[in-house]
C-alpha cells in the first residue's frame, strides 16, 4: 500500500474496529459476556472493568455468572451493573452474581435493529470523513514533485479502500440484525 494511503486506511480501520466492538455490546436473545466490556467496578478507588475483578462465565444462554475473586467486591459490581445501561437487575448468592437475560421482544428487536442501522451510518459517515480528508491532502499535493496522475491515481485508490469498508461495515449491521431477529 502507498504510504500516503496508509494513515487514510489506518483511519477507517479504527471507524469499523469501533463498530464492531459497539455492536458486540449490543445484547441479542442470549447472554454475551462482551455486554459487560463497557461497566468499570470501583475496585479500591480505581474504576476497572468486571473482567478483571472476577470470572466471568455463560453457564446458559441466557444468563451470565460472575464471580469476583473478592467477595467484598459483590455489592460494587452490583451496584455497577444496575447503574449501567444494561437494564437488567443482578441477583447474587453471597458468592456469585447472576445476570438473567429475559426473551427479548419483538418491539425491542426492532428497536435495537434500529440502533445498529444507525450506528452503521455512523461508522459510514466516519469513513467518508476520512475519505475526504483524504481528497483535501491529495489536492494540497498540486504543484509539488507529485504529478497530476499520480494525484488521480491516489484518490482512485483511497475511493477503492472506502468502498471496502463500507461493504464490511454493510456486512456487520445485516449479520448483528439477523442474530437480533433471530428467536
Amino acid at each position: 500500500m502507498n504510504d500516503r494511503l496508509k494513515p487514510f486506511n489506518d483511519k477507517m480501520q479504527k471507524s469499523f474496529d469501533y463498530l464492531k466492538e459497539d455492536l458486540q455490546s449490543i445484547r441479542a436473545g442470549r447472554a454475551n459476556p462482551h455486554v459487560l466490556d463497557k461497566i468499570k467496578v470501583d475496585y479500591y478507588g480505581t474504576p476497572t472493568p468486571i473482567q478483571q475483578v472476577g470470572n466471568v462465565s455463560v453457564p446458559e444462554a441466557r444468563i451470565i455468572q460472575i464471580a469476583p475473586w473478592d467477595k467484598s467486591l459483590i455489592k460494587s459490581i452490583e451496584k455497577a451493573i444496575q447503574t449501567s445501561d444494561l437494564g437488567i437487575n443482578p441477583s447474587n448468592d453471597g458468592a456469585v452474581i447472576r445476570l438473567v437475560f429475559p426473551e427479548l421482544t419483538e418491539e425491542r428487536r426492532k428497536q435495537l435493529a434500529k440502533d445498529i442501522r444507525k450506528k452503521g451510518e455512523e461508522a459510514k459517515v466516519a469513513v467518508r470523513n476520512v475519505r475526504r480528508d483524504g481528497n483535501d491532502a491529495f489536492k494540497k499535493l498540486k504543484g509539488t514533485e507529485v504529478s497530476e496522475d499520480e494525484i488521480e491515481d491516489l484518490n482512485d485508490e483511497l475511493q477503492k479502500i472506502t468502498d471496502k469498508f463500507i461493504k464490511d461495515i454493510d456486512k456487520a449491521v445485516e449479520e448483528k440484525n439477523k442474530e437480533i431477529m433471530t428467536v
